[in-house]
């Protein structure tokens, strides 16, 4: 039934295109040392940090989950010196945030301060309204950074935000960012099309997306979801498709009504951190080493992963 459901509100994630030229992309600024590494797939040098809160924002109240880099590791931990980029994340349909624990808490170990919504979970969630909580969620973040006391004051680039979501949340991202002049990139994992449609929003968007799939994906598989929504996009844009990668490999552990690949969820996910990590830290002009790992050579051979793009 939850694949039913599942279906009925997909996911949609597209993967990345091919060139050798770069898109435009934000004005490259040198990234601290802990945010630069050869392998974006392995963590990075932050000690991984998050909280527990509500966030109020544009007429909006939810309780979310805050992922950081802190001086430390663990629950509360005061956030890393340094500004850090903002990004927004949201979950697949009838999904906990719990199950994206993995891709999450690397995101924060490379330096990223996200914003992951605990609405719109359940049977009958509005495709609008997780848009619009994406988006209250970096709303909240500049406010927070402008706020004497709050954890974040002084922390946030907030010249530097990005959106991505699974399945449900990757079509939310889509639709968030063409709604928020603010967002400077969007990568999404599996996206579903979505109600407003999320591949019309694609249409819309000026800043550089990035669509990840699978190929044996069941739930909100490739041609119909992320391709179209891929075609779409004007340039720059990429679609990169995990070869064996399944609608629930994006997640930490299966639940009802699940698919499954013909590789390993340890090996999809590594692949997706790399792809997407590469992609967020070039796109926001974080690290402008990583132009052939996005847009490049090494782009177009990376094993396991197919490449097509408008660069």
């Amino acid at each position: 039934m939850l694949r039913t459901l599942m279906r009925a509100v997909p996911a949609i994630i597209l993967a990345v295109a091919a060139s050798l030229t770069a898109p435009t992309a934000l004005a490259a600024a040198p990234a601290p040392a802990s945010a630069v590494a050869a392998d974006p797939a392995a963590p990075g040098a932050y000690p991984v940090a998050y909280t527990d809160l509500t966030v109020s924002a544009s007429g909006r109240s939810y309780s979310a989950r805050v992922w950081y880099p802190g001086t430390t590791a663990g629950a509360n931990a005061p956030v890393a010196q340094g500004l850090h980029p903002g990004l927004a994340f949201g979950h697949g349909f009838f999904q906990d945030i719990s199950k994206y624990e993995t891709v999450l808490r690397h995101y924060a170990s490379w330096g990223f301060i996200t914003v992951t919504p605990k609405s719109q979970g359940g049977l009958s969630p509005s495709h609008t309204g997780f848009a619009d909580d994406l988006n209250a969620g970096l709303t909240w973040l500049t406010a927070q950074n402008a706020t004497a006391g709050s954890r974040f004051a002084g922390t946030v680039d907030t010249g530097r935000y990005a959106l991505s979501g699974h399945s449900m949340g990757g079509g939310a991202a889509l639709l968030a960012a063409s709604r928020n002049p603010a967002v400077k990139t969007v990568s999404t994992l599996a996206a579903a099309e979505t109600n407003p449609s999320a591949i019309t929003a694609s249409a819309a968007l000026t800043i550089p997306a990035q669509y990840v799939g699978g190929t044996k994906d069941t739930i909100a598989g490739v041609a119909d979801h992320q391709r179209k929504m891929y075609d779409a996009k004007r340039a720059p844009t990429q679609l990169r498709v995990i070869t064996g990668g399944f609608h629930c490999g994006f997640v930490d552990s299966n639940g009802f009504g699940c698919d499954s690949g013909s590789i390993t969820r340890a090996e999809q996910q590594r692949l997706t951190r790399s792809v997407t990590t590469t992609y967020l830290l070039y796109s926001l002009g974080l690290d402008s080493t990583l132009q052939d790992q996005v847009w490049g050579t090494a782009a177009q051979n990376l094993p396991g992963v197919v490449y097509t793009a408008k660069p």
